[in-house]
């Protein structure tokens, strides 16, 4: 039985991992997942830590594939993905608290992504500028879809079944 719930928490891993991967596809087709405005969709994932542990690696090793398969520089691969983890985390020890559980990846982000955006790629606007509009995108992708998903996730109650 405990060799089952490992493959099944594996399973949900790859999943999400996946899906984020797709998810960002998508935005970076529509010229959304990169820059100083980011819209990544495969950050409403964010929010699955609040229904299972599995979450957390699946979306670290998404983004991870997802920035290297966009064409990200190393440090970005390297820093951006680190702050998916650092939500993701937070966003476990936070699941009792719903409406507090979606902070976690929008201010990981918030704090991370600017810096990397004027060290790594030579984006000249004001750190706050910066700082403001990843923050803007991250609270339409975790806080407004997010908040989506999970209500959604919720009534489903699929997370019950696995």
């Amino acid at each position: 039985m405990k060799n089952r719930k490992k493959l099944v928490n594996f399973a949900v891993g790859a999943i999400i991992a996946a899906l984020y991967v797709v998810l960002t596809y998508l935005a970076s087709a529509m010229g959304l997942s990169s820059g100083v405005i980011q819209v990544r969709f495969s950050e409403a994932l964010t929010v699955l830590p609040v229904f299972t542990p599995a979450a957390i690696p699946g979306l670290f090793i998404g983004c991870l594939i997802s920035n290297l398969l966009t064409g990200c520089a190393l440090w970005d691969v390297i820093f951006g993905s680190l702050a998916t983890l650092l939500g993701a985390i937070f966003t476990y020890i936070l699941k009792n608290h719903k409406l507090l559980a979606v902070l976690p990846p929008i201010i990981s982000n918030a704090i991370i992504v600017p810096p990397v955006l004027i060290f790594v790629y030579g984006v000249s606007d004001a750190y706050w500028f910066i700082l403001l509009t990843v923050c803007i995108g991250e609270i339409i992708s975790c806080g407004i879809l997010g908040t989506a998903l999970r209500k959604a996730l919720e009534k489903s109650r699929i997370f019950e079944r696995i």
